[in-house]
């Protein structure tokens, strides 16, 4: 089993499966929620809290990825201001790799999982300068 330290060991066990893959991208910032109490905003400007929105979702074949930083700079044209990017893969099979179409379910319920709150720890998680965040 490969040791995933970076993005560049996530393309690389990636590119190494026995079946080709499709990795699936979900950018997502902190905000405040609507309803949120004063002391939460405190909190929130200070650094801590809020919770996560996902604000750009994409799915591609390791062989379309060259670097976290050519993936960050096509976030960037976007437009999208995003902290973290969860990472999840699907395998295809019979030589083939899964297609976008494939993609759409898991890639609504990552989306769900994170705006839902649910288990994170789940998905490999880098921050905005592609360091890789765990999450307990």
């Amino acid at each position: 089993m490969t040791q995933i330290t970076d993005f560049d060991s996530l393309l690389a066990a990636a590119r190494a499966q026995p079946d080709p893959q499709r990795l699936l991208f979900v950018f997502a910032r902190a905000v405040l929620h609507d309803d949120h109490q004063p002391q939460e905003a405190e909190r929130f400007h200070a650094g801590q809290g809020g919770i996560l929105q996902p604000v750009l979702c994409v799915d591609k074949t390791p062989e379309e990825l060259t670097s976290f930083t050519a993936l960050a700079a096509e976030s960037a044209r976007t437009g999208e201001r995003w902290q973290l990017m969860f990472v999840a893969a699907i395998g295809g099979s019979g030589g083939k790799a899964p297609s976008s179409d494939d993609a759409e379910e898991p890639l609504k319920r990552m989306i769900q999982t994170i705006q839902t709150g649910g288990d994170v720890s789940r998905y490999l998680a880098f921050d905005h300068q592609g360091e890789p965040v765990r999450f307990l």
